[in-house]
C-alpha cells in the first residue's frame, strides 16, 4: 500500500473529554477515503488536526512519512473545503479560483483556471457571484478553488449536508467522478453511511473517538466487527444472538420452508417504497423484525407468515 497519510496513535484531548482517543489508520495516495460516524465521534477533530487546525495531544501525523504535526496550516500541501464552502461573496467564480494562485505568485493563471473551469463544467458561469450561483455550483467553486493548488490531499467536511436530497446523490456522483479524474486523494468527513459506500474506497467508522473499523464498503458492511459497526450501516434485526440485515431476509407462507433457519412471525405492517416491500412483522417473544422483499409480494396485517433466511447471512456478534 502507498500510503499518502498515516495517523499513529493520535489523540485530542479537550479539558472535559477525549474528542480523538488513539487513532492510527493508512489513506492510500489517490483514493477517496471517508471518515464516518454519528456526531461527536471525533471525525472532524482528526479532519482539522490533519489540516493544521487543531494539535493533536499524542501520536504522530505522517504525510509521505514525514511528520507535519509541527507545521502550519498554510505550510502543508493540503487543501479544506469547508461545509459553508467559504467563498469570498465579492468574487466571481472566476476569481474565487484564482485567489489562492495569486497568493503564490503563480505565472500559469489563466491556463490552469481555464483548465479547473472545464473540469468542474462551470465554463461560461465563470463570471457569476457566489450570490448568483447553485449550491451545487457553488460547491464546485470551492473544489476548484482548492484542486487548483494541487494538494497531495483535499480534505471535505461534510461536502453535501448543504444541498437538498435530489441533488445530493448528483452530486455525490459528480465528486466520485472528477476525484477519478485529478488523481487527487479525497477525505471526506460524513455522518451518511449511504454517502460514504456510495463514494469511498476505504471507510474509517469512528465511535465515542475511538477507530471501530477500517476496510472497503464491503468489507465494513457484509463483515462488520462489532453491533455498533452493524447497526450505524444499516438496518439489523437481532435475533436471539443472530444479527440478520432486512434485505436478506424472505417472508413465506406457513409450510413453505426449505430447510434454512427459519422462525414464525405475524405480520403488523406492509408499506410499498417503489423498489420494495417494507413488511414489519412481530416474532412469538414479542420481537420486532424488518424485511425489505420483492415489491409484487403481498401481505396483510395479521397474517401468519414465516421468516427465512440462508445461514452465509447472519451475523454473528457479541452483544455490546
Amino acid at each position: 500500500m502507498d500510503a499518502v497519510l498515516e495517523l499513529k496513535g493520535v489523540s485530542k484531548h479537550f479539558a472535559a473529554h477525549k474528542a480523538v482517543d488513539g487513532v492510527s489508520l493508512a489513506v492510500e495516495r489517490g483514493s477517496l477515503f471517508a471518515l464516518l460516524g454519528p456526531s461527536g465521534c471525533g471525525k472532524t477533530t482528526v479532519l482539522r488536526m490533519v489540516a493544521g487546525f487543531d494539535q493533536p495531544t499524542s501520536g504522530e501525523i505522517l504525510l509521505n512519512g514525514q511528520d507535519i504535526a509541527p507545521l502550519r496550516p498554510f505550510e502543508r500541501n493540503v487543501c479544506t473545503v469547508f461545509q459553508n464552502y467559504a467563498l469570498f461573496p465579492h468574487l466571481t467564480a472566476r476569481e474565487n479560483i484564482e485567489f489562492g494562485l495569486r497568493r503564490h505568485g503563480d505565472r500559469d493563471i489563466e491556463r490552469k483556471v481555464e483548465k479547473m473551469l472545464d473540469l468542474v463544467q462551470l465554463s461560461g458561469k465563470e463570471h457569476r457571484l457566489p450570490a448568483q450561483m447553485s449550491g451545487g455550483e457553488k460547491q464546485r467553486v470551492a473544489l476548484a478553488r482548492s484542486l487548483v493548488l494541487e494538494p497531495e490531499i483535499l480534505l471535505l467536511d461534510e461536502p453535501l449536508s448543504a444541498l437538498d436530497p435530489k441533488l445530493r446523490k448528483q452530486v455525490r456522483s459528480e465528486l466520485r467522478a472528477l476525484q477519478r479524474r485529478v488523481g487527487i486523494t479525497f477525505i471526506i468527513v460524513t455522518h451518511d453511511q449511504e454517502e460514504a459506500m456510495a463514494m469511498s474506497d476505504q471507510i474509517a467508522l469512528l465511535h465515542r473517538g475511538r477507530l471501530e473499523q477500517i476496510g472497503t464498503p464491503e468489507d465494513i458492511y457484509l463483515r462488520p466487527k462489532s453491533r455498533f459497526v452493524a447497526g450505524f450501516l444499516g438496518g439489523v434485526n437481532w435475533l436471539g444472538g443472530i444479527g440478520v440485515r432486512p434485505e436478506s431476509l424472505r417472508v413465506t407462507n406457513p409450510g413453505r420452508t426449505n430447510g434454512n433457519p427459519a422462525r414464525p412471525a405475524t405480520v403488523t405492517s406492509s408499506m410499498f417504497l417503489g423498489n420494495c416491500l417494507h413488511v414489519e412483522m412481530a416474532l412469538d417473544d414479542g420481537t420486532r423484525v424488518v424485511a425489505e422483499i420483492p415489491r409484487c409480494e403481498s401481505y396483510t396485517s395479521g397474517q401468519e407468515v414465516v421468516l427465512e433466511w440462508n445461514e452465509i447471512d447472519e451475523l454473528r456478534l457479541p452483544a455490546e
